[in-house]
């Protein structure tokens, strides 16, 4: 009887190691698919910003594709994101998810802040995404730093 529970538990402990290995290594691999995806995507925004200057001379039909493809892997790369985060345990899904929220509500309330201050005219240059993209990248990144001190 003492026999068969050490067995039993003795399995259940070796179960749990492959499944602990597995989901390591599920890890890994949504992690490097993410990587990937999101080099693939920021070389086609390269391509789509720069090759109409300097490849190919703002011909119509390369700018197009140019686009096209960055859209195409900017949805592959999306779902490499959601891979990824649903691959993660719960407490980091949590800390992701409120980042996330924290980053989106940073990006509307000071992205509409600062167009209405050009509307207005309390500035004078345009507003331009690219820095409302580093606003929302970086509060993502210090929300995710704050969540991980959080919950250690």
């Amino acid at each position: 009887m003492l026999t068969l529970q050490k067995d039993n538990l003795n399995k259940l402990m070796n179960k749990t190691k492959t499944d602990s290995s597995a989901w390591t290594t599920r890890n890994k691999e949504n992690t490097i698919r993410l990587a990937l995806w999101t080099a693939a995507w920021l070389v086609t925004t390269a391509i789509a910003a720069f090759g109409p200057k300097v490849l190919w001379d703002f011909s119509t039909v390369p700018t197009i594709l140019g686009v096209l493809a960055n859209v195409g892997v900017g949805f592959g790369m999306m779902g490499a994101s959601k891979r990824h985060l649903q691959g993660q345990d719960e407490l980091m899904q949590k800390i992701q998810l409120e980042a996330m929220a924290f980053a989106m509500g940073m990006g509307l309330v000071i992205g509409l802040s600062y167009e209405l201050l050009e509307d207005i005219r309390i500035i004078s240059f345009e507003p331009e995404i690219s820095h409302l993209v580093i606003l929302v990248c970086l509060t993502y990144m210090a929300a995710m730093v704050a969540g991980i001190r959080k919950y250690r």
